[in-house]
């Protein structure tokens, strides 16, 4: 099922969301690491994008991987995240996450690292560019 596209108007989204997940989600910035409202969150529910509420991840995917940012191990679908190579630390080369409907920034994704998860990835996400949405 493919993720329909979303277009932000930036003045709007500039107000709706705080100057932190504003920077991270339209600029590509990084929030500090150990300082994320879901960095160690344990909560059962749906992680959405910030900017329009695209549903990302599952709290069943999530692991503490003691990185600083929330980690997850899947997506909820490989549609809902389209990954980017990102050089912006050339000489080394990350692979960016963004949310598939409107484009925003989320974090990176690594893999190989030894983690004892279903895929050996690491889907390391800025708490700032996601809401939980908490099960019932």
């Amino acid at each position: 099922m493919a993720i329909e596209k979303i277009s932000l108007d930036d003045s709007e989204l500039r107000q709706k969301l705080d100057p932190l997940s504003y920077e991270v989600l339209r600029h590509g910035a990084t929030e500090r690491p150990f300082t994320g409202e879901y960095t160690d969150t344990e909560t059962v529910g749906v992680y959405k994008c910030k900017a329009c509420g695209n549903e990302l991840f599952r709290s069943e995917t999530k692991f503490h991987s003691g990185c600083g940012w929330p980690s997850f191990y899947a997506p909820t679908s490989t549609d809902s995240v389209p990954l980017i190579v990102d050089r912006s630390l050339a000489p080394r080369i990350r692979t960016e996450v963004r949310c598939a409907a409107c484009d925003s920034h989320l974090g990176h994704v690594f893999e190989g690292e030894g983690f004892e998860v279903p895929t050996d990835q690491r889907w390391c996400i800025n708490s700032v560019s996601m809401i939980l949405e908490v099960s019932p």
